[in-house]
């Protein structure tokens, strides 16, 4: 697939240089490659071609921002982002410029946000155009913005966020003046939509070094305009002989770091599973946070709605969160509740978080491995059987619909999961002499 896009992103160069027109890779692929990483980002092509020129050339073409001189050429049935050289001017609304002028490709460098992002890459000729210094910072694992750091992140405040999460991921430092740029200027994060903080943050969250993402947020002082509830958890002592590693925060960054290829429900039920501890923390024969797992997936709750998240994400975050003291018991469950359990629709995600949570603090993984035992044990026809018993069934027998349904069905399932009713008509019989 990755050569096939790439096959299919020299064509459209071919064709744009065919017609006259300067034409050029940019962005996260070049990047990548000049990084030597095997995954590597979007191709978008630079051209010196206007929109108008690409429309005439192409015909599968999708105005996507004509005005900013970006369209999407559909070639080979995939789909790359074609953008004229220019020069942005005038930015008020902190992310888009009012106006922009059609330029050419030493300018197009100059307005990107990262000398690693302001480089290109002339596949025909194979060779890259760095006008920013890209190459050396990459070399020397640095992020820096790309002229005066102060206008780069007010012509888009979201640009500060992107910076740690470049530095996070490939394990570079951030240059003193962007550095101190984005600790001035974290107050600004506040100007930038919920639904654009919540999709950078979730790209953090599922990348590399993710537990470092979220102490270079709080070092910068974004963190507290982002989820200041999270930055709450700094200095929310914990009982030593469970949490030998520190505070909450302490603790919430490791769990992060030790997640294992984590979706983004999981990794926000990492970040989030512990917020609850600052509202319930008290300490008599030791330091407890009674319920802090319910009143944590409310505050989640609250933080998610307000990151503008996904209802299905809320959700399985929440419940999540809410579940996950429960790991301490399952040794000790029934088998109908333990496969209740088992058959938890955010299972596989709670056995990950729980995991992590352990090795970020006691280290005792041994409730993790016995579930994951009785997985193997049990089949998904004995964690969630098909009901012995129904609701017609009931009404044949001369039952009413009514509340004593529901109590009669449940009675029934419990038994099933218990493996103490195994076929329908013992099931009847049960239904018949009990009630």
């Amino acid at each position: 697939m990755e050569d096939n896009k790439l096959k299919a992103a020299k064509e459209i160069i071919k064709s744009l240089v065919k017609n006259g027109f300067r034409s050029l890779f940019a962005g996260g692929y070049v990047r990548d490659s000049v990084m030597g990483l095997l995954e590597k980002g979007d191709i978008d092509i630079a051209t010196s071609a206007t929109p108008k020129d690409v429309c005439r050339i192409f015909p599968h073409v999708v105005l996507v921002g004509e005005q900013f001189g970006v369209v999407r050429v559909n070639h080979n049935g995939m789909q790359f982002e074609v953008a004229t050289f220019r020069k942005d001017l005038n930015y008020k609304d902190g992310r888009h410029p009012e106006n922009v002028e059609f330029s050419c490709e030493k300018e197009d460098a100059l307005r990107r946000d990262f000398t690693i992002n302001g480089m290109f890459y002339d596949p025909l000729k194979n060779i890259y155009i760095d006008y920013v210094g890209g190459k050396s910072d990459i070399k020397n694992k640095i992020i820096r913005a790309i002229g005066d750091p102060y206008k780069r992140f007010s012509e888009d405040y979201l640009r500060m966020m992107r910076a740690i999460r470049f530095c996070a991921k490939f394990d570079f430092t951030i240059e003193e003046n962007t550095w101190e740029a984005i600790k001035k200027n974290a107050l600004e994060i506040k100007k930038i939509s919920a639904e654009r903080i919540f999709m950078e943050l979730e790209k953090m969250l599922v990348a590399k070094n993710r537990g470092r993402a979220v102490k270079l947020l709080q070092k910068s002082g974004l963190l507290k305009y982002i989820i200041p509830e999270l930055e709450d958890t700094i200095g929310i002592d914990q009982p030593k002989e469970f949490h030998p590693e520190g505070d909450v925060f302490t603790h919430t960054v490791r769990a992060l770091d030790m997640l294992e290829n984590p979706t983004r429900t999981s990794a926000f039920a990492v970040l989030l599973h512990d917020i609850g501890k600052t509202k319930t923390m008290s300490i008599s024969d030791r330091i407890r946070f009674s319920n802090h797992d319910k009143v944590g997936a409310s505050i989640a709750e609250k933080v998610l709605k307000r990151l503008k998240a996904p209802s299905q994400l809320i959700n399985d975050v929440c419940s999540i969160i809410e579940n996950h003291m429960n790991f301490m018991n399952v040794k000790k469950m029934r088998i109908s509740t333990l496969k209740k359990f088992l058959s938890r629709q955010t299972l596989k995600e709670e056995l990950e978080v729980h995991r992590a949570d352990c090795l970020a603090s006691h280290g005792d993984i041994s409730n993790y491995l016995f579930l994951k035992e009785k997985e193997k044990e049990l089949s998904l026809e004995k964690i969630k059987p098909k009901p012995l018993v129904t609701g017609k069934d009931l009404i044949a027998l001369g039952f009413v619909p009514g509340p004593l349904f529901k109590k009669i069905l449940d009675d029934v399932y419990e038994l099933q999961l218990e493996d103490r009713l195994n076929t329908k008509n013992e099931a009847l019989n049960w239904v018949k002499k009990n009630y």
